[in-house]
């Protein structure tokens, strides 16, 4: 019993001191736990105050730094505008400088202009007294003097005009006439066209007189029938195996003719057929005047034209005018111009064009009122036609002003094809009104003496009676005619207007 709880008591004992040492061990164990903590926010707190000390250290670093920077920037203004303001006084000093001397010569120019003054003052009054002077040795007024005077410059001012617009005239005319003549004459030589002049058919040859009597029929009433089916008057009157056909349409006189032909050709000839011989003769002259204006288009070398404009250029192949076929005319006209506009460094395209259709208004000059001109170039207007063409057309006669060098090498052109030699044919009775006409106008005008018409009326002479008419009013004189020829009377090519003022002095020894 007593071993059991001596046993229990020492196992207490034990409890008791192994809870002791436990204790002990536990709060041995904790103040070492606390003196860590402590220990290491001690050194925490350390650490944090050396990294404030050090932030603080390189702020304090960065705003000596800083106020630094800015004491240097605030010095470096400071003497920027230092330099600034004594730049702007030394401008000033200088400014002031310089309206110091504009006053001086400001106050020299007056005193200048007063010398001045008083200086002309003192030439009028010697002026007047000289003037006064002269009237008194001259016995002449100064009015008097004066009109003496001009006069006298005014005679001497007009021979000086007149002989330097003779030299100058002289000059530009040599010039352009030497010019003229190299570019005509390589246009003309370029151009192989035959001298030979067209004229449209208008009379039908009959085997015999006895065809006559058919086409007339019986109680006229085939040719009736004919002149109604085509618009063309039949003449048959005695000339010998032959009908005349008459028409202001040519055209309409060409289809007259093919459709004659073929009836005389058939011998069947009767109102019935002579309707169908004529819608066939108007379908071939249709087509022959397609043809002839595509033809000519491309011998000209007019591409792109259309078939409204090819048709009125091919019925052109049936109108002369002088005896020259004017389609002929037109693609000749084009051809020089082609090569003037080559020369001249103008457009050869618009050149060429405007050439090929100049005459379109013949086409139907017959059923529309104005000139040929106006008229072809309303036509090309209306067909699209670009404007420097549509001037070329309008002012190739002088009816508009010519806007280009494109539209007076057309009518240079139009000029040469027309008054080359053969190209067209003029009547006795027409050549001799024409030289009349000519005269005429030159001696309407005052102070002409004598007329004459030279080289077939391309040059008139005109000597001038000198005691009235002088050297400029001369010049004057030639441009006066000129205009008044322009004006009142049609002719080819050109006239030269020559003017001769000659003074002659004549005594006999006896």
């Amino acid at each position: 019993m007593i071993p059991t709880v001596v046993a229990i008591i020492a196992l207490i004992v034990g409890l008791a001191l192994g809870a002791v040492v436990a204790y002990y061990y536990l709060q041995h164990r904790s103040r070492l736990s606390v003196e860590n903590a402590e220990k290491r926010a001690r050194q925490t707190l350390m650490e944090a105050e050396t990294e404030a000390k050090e932030k603080l250290v390189q702020a304090r670093d960065e705003a000596i730094r800083l106020r630094t920077e800015i004491e240097q920037e605030n010095k470096k203004r400071e003497r920027e505008l230092r330099q600034e303001e004594d730049r702007l006084q030394r401008r000033r000093a200088s400014l002031d400088e310089r309206f110091e001397q504009l006053d001086k010569r400001d106050r020299k120019l007056n005193q200048r202009q007063s010398a001045l003054d008083k200086r002309t003052s003192d030439l009028e009054q010697m002026e007047k007294e000289r003037l006064v002077e002269l009237e008194r040795v001259a016995n002449l007024s100064q009015e008097e003097a004066r009109q003496l005077l001009l006069e006298n410059v005014q005679k001497d001012a007009r021979q000086d005009m007149a002989r330097v617009i003779r030299e100058v005239e002289a000059a530009a005319m040599e010039d352009a006439e030497r010019r003229a003549r190299k570019i005509v004459t390589l246009a003309i030589q370029r151009i192989a066209s035959d001298q030979v002049s067209e004229v449209s058919v208008s009379t039908v040859p009959l085997p015999s007189d006895d065809m006559k009597g058919r086409i007339i029929g019986r109680q006229g009433r085939n040719i009736r029938a004919l002149e109604n089916a085509t618009g063309v008057d039949l003449v048959v009157d005695d000339t010998p195996e032959a009908v005349l056909l008459s028409c202001f349409d040519s055209v309409r006189r060409e289809v007259a003719r093919v459709a004659l032909t073929k009836l005389i050709t058939d011998g069947r000839i009767h109102p019935a057929r002579i309707e169908k011989v004529v819608a066939k003769a108007q379908e071939e002259v249709d087509q022959t005047i397609r043809e002839a204006g595509e033809s000519a288009a491309l011998d000209a070398g007019v591409p792109g034209l259309r078939p409204e404009i090819l048709k009125l250029l091919g019925r052109l192949k049936f109108r002369t005018s002088y005896g020259q076929n004017q389609l002929a005319h037109s693609v000749e006209t084009a051809h020089i111009a082609g090569i003037m506009a080559a020369e001249l460094g103008a457009n050869v395209q618009v050149a060429k064009a405007g050439a090929l259709l100049h005459d379109l208004g013949k086409a139907v000059d017959h059923e529309v009122e104005g000139p040929h001109a106006i008229i072809g170039a309303d036509l090309a207007k209306r067909y699209g036609m670009s404007p420097a063409v549509v001037n070329c057309i309008a002012s190739h006669h002088g009816e508009s002003e010519s806007e280009s060098l494109e539209a007076i090498i057309v009518e240079a052109a139009d000029a040469i094809s027309g008054a080359r030699p053969g190209a067209r044919r003029e009547s006795l009775e027409t050549y001799v009104k024409r030289i009349k006409a000519l005269e005429e106008v030159a001696n309407s005008f005052s102070g002409v003496d004598e007329t004459y018409a030279i080289q077939a009326g391309r040059e008139i002479r005109i000597i001038v009676k000198p005691e009235q008419v002088d050297d400029l009013a001369a010049i004057q004189l030639s441009k006066d005619i000129a205009k008044a020829v322009e004006e009142n009377l049609q002719y080819p090519g050109q006239i030269k207007v020559t003017v001769i003022r000659e003074t002659r002095a004549i005594d006999f020894a006896k």
